[in-house]
């Protein structure tokens, strides 16, 4: 427990920057400045240390031995004033200063000051003011160290200290911080904390509670390495730059924001060991390699997602937030740092490259650029919500000859990657996300397969439907897994009804087989004349009974007016009836009987294509 000498304040009840509860230096008092030095008064002396004469100030050094309790708070420091102090209480044994407790509140050190390797009975150094860089690596502070409200004007490193007890920096502000390598064998308060340059937590230990709720990081962040054994607090934190928690060991954490983060969220290599809710405002979040150990759930808004190679046993859902995250007290986090994506705040997905995504659930989420390649059991992938995935070119390309339409359908960036790279491409294929890349045909087909499996199991068969003519497409395509007479086959299918999912092309085609058929009929199926009957008797000689022979003529080709409204009904007539397989009932001449043939078992395929067509439509 921190004793306080009589008369000091709370860190959270800072006193009056014009009234200070110990009794003052007051040197240096000028009409602007009544009060002069707020230093306190060496014990025995009238002024501060600082304004001590000489041989006083040796006096009170000499007297000083490693372990003594001090108290400078409000003197103003100069680097070789910190040093004299130190080395007055340096440990022989160890060559480094050894304080009890030492109180620096509202202190001033000018020029750089280093604490390094010193041991802290205890430190309080609430609204102190370091100007220049000021060290605090290899610090060891027994109990609690006390930052509350300090100003570090500039660079300030901590780099492996050791906070055996609490540490508190709530409210402070760095120019620029260095905690790498710390240990917090308690809580860690950094909750409104501003860090204006660079801060680093690289490879740091929190044991505690680390608290860096409302903290706000105007440049870059790093927590790469970091191990949080209890609670890491990052709510409404702000990142300006980059947060980096590469590699970090979360152990028990509950949840992680909702925290503001203007570029990227960096979770690629970190361990979740427990339960946890994600909540990030971000351009854009990175988890490479990040492997969870329980049940996730990962909010947000803004962010295109990298999940290559992440691994999880439990389920996992990626979700987009349609409004801005509140806070407990009811308020919105607030998002201005990314104005500038404030009309869009769609969360996309990069890539699931490598993911088992059996325990996979994407809700409301971008697909267009997505990487599915060497995605594991990505059939079994959950889609819930609005997910959304690219299209393909509207209108005509005529890039090339002909010219190309391509069928409008959902498809994989990866198809649009290969698609563009192709030397004959008809353009508008768009390259998809860097890293896509030699993949073709032969390995788009089994996610195709893959994911209309997924949709149909989600009962969502209309999407199923784009990722059937996907898989064919690319089946058709695939000139190393699929033989050409297979290619030729499923062209002709793809030609004829658009792998029957196409029902206007079908019904295109029928209407063109029949109107061939009609114009063949006409010209040359349907004789001149209907054929009469003839009977043709031979009467024997000397009389008797006279037999009679009846046939028909053959019918003939008409050498003139073919295509009148009477044959044009009459061809109508056979060809309808053969696309049902009815017989017309019509005399044909010799070609028209083989044309009818011919009709009789194309325009009924074409037909049945049509209606398979219609009817997966309406089933997917």
């Amino acid at each position: 427990m921190l004793n306080r000498p009589s008369g000091m304040t709370h860190p959270s009840s800072a006193p009056s920057p014009n009234l200070p509860d110990w009794p003052h230096c007051g040197h240096g008092t000028t009409p602007e400045n009544p009060m002069g030095c707020r230093g306190i008064h060496v014990t025995g002396h009238t002024a501060c240390l600082a304004h001590l004469t000489d041989a006083d100030r040796d006096a009170y050094l000499a007297g000083l031995a490693p372990g003594s309790d001090i108290d400078h708070r409000g003197t103003p420091f100069t680097g070789p004033l910190v040093s004299a102090l130190l080395d007055a209480l340096r440990d022989p044994a160890t060559g480094h200063p050894r304080l009890g407790l030492a109180l620096f509140g509202s202190a001033t050190f000018e020029g750089g000051s280093t604490f390094e390797s010193a041991t802290f009975q205890a430190a309080v150094f609430d609204q102190a003011a370091f100007q220049g860089v000021t060290s605090f690596a290899s610090a060891t502070f027994q109990h609690r160290a006390v930052f509350y409200s300090a100003t570090f004007q500039d660079g300030a490193t901590f780099e492996s200290a050791t906070f055996t007890s609490g540490a508190t920096f709530e409210s402070a502000t760095f120019q620029a911080a260095g905690f790498d390598r710390a240990t917090f064998q308690n809580d860690a308060e950094f909750g409104r904390v501003t860090f204006h340059g660079g801060a680093g937590f690289e490879s740091a230990i929190f044991q505690g509670n680390a608290e860096f709720g409302s903290t706000t990081f105007r440049s870059d962040a790093g927590f790469d390495s970091t191990t949080f054994r209890s609670d890491a607090r990052f709510g409404s934190t702000t990142f300006h730059g980059d947060a980096g928690f590469e590699q970090a060991v979360f152990e028990r954490l509950a949840s992680l924001g909702p925290l503001v983060c203007a570029e990227r969220v960096v979770l690629s290599g970190a361990v979740f060991g427990g339960p946890v809710t994600l909540s990030f405002a971000a351009r854009r979040l990175e988890c490479r390699r990040t492997r969870w150990s329980s049940t996730a759930e990962v909010r947000l808004r803004y962010a295109t997602v990298d999940f290559a190679h992440a691994v999880f046993e439990y389920p996992l859902t990626i979700a987009a937030e349609a409004e801005p995250f509140v806070l407990p007290d009811g308020l919105p986090v607030a998002e201005h740092i990314l104005a500038r994506d404030a009309r869009d705040a769609r969360v996309r997905i990069a890539s699931l490259r490598g993911v088992d995504a059996a325990h996979l659930v994407l809700a409301d989420v971008d697909l267009s650029g997505s990487l599915f390649t060497g995605t594991v059991h990505l059939d079994q992938l959950r889609m819930e919500g609005a997910c959304s995935f690219g299209t393909a070119p509207s209108g005509m390309r005529w890039r090339t000859w002909p010219p190309v339409r391509f069928t409008q359908r959902r498809i994989l960036a990866e198809e649009c990657h290969w698609r563009a790279s192709q030397p004959t491409a008809a353009g508008g294929w768009t390259v998809a996300l860097s890293g896509s890349g030699h993949v073709g045909p032969a390995q788009l087909a089994p996610v195709y397969r893959a994911l209309r499996k997924a949709f149909e199991d989600g009962k969502n068969e209309p999407g199923a439907a784009d990722f059937y003519y996907g898989e064919m497409e690319m089946r058709r395509h695939d000139r190393t897994g699929t033989t050409p007479a297979e290619r030729r086959l499923l062209h002709g299918y793809w030609l004829l009804s658009g792998y029957g999912l196409r029902a206007s092309r079908a019904l295109g085609w029928l209407v063109a087989a029949m109107v061939v058929t009609i114009v063949l009929l006409m010209g040359f199926g349907l004789p001149k004349d209907a054929p009469k009957q003839e009977a043709t008797g031979t009467v024997p000689p000397g009389g008797g009974k006279v037999t009679f022979e009846i046939d028909k003529a053959d019918p003939q080709n008409p050498t003139k007016d073919r295509f009148t409204g009477k044959r044009f009904e009459k061809a109508l007539n056979v060809t309808l009836n053969s696309v049902v397989f009815r017989s017309s009932n019509n005399d044909l001449t010799t070609v028209g009987t083989y044309i009818e043939m011919a009709s009789r078992v194309t325009e009924p395929v074409l037909l049945g294509l049509a209606v398979l067509a219609v009817r997966n439509r309406v089933k997917r």
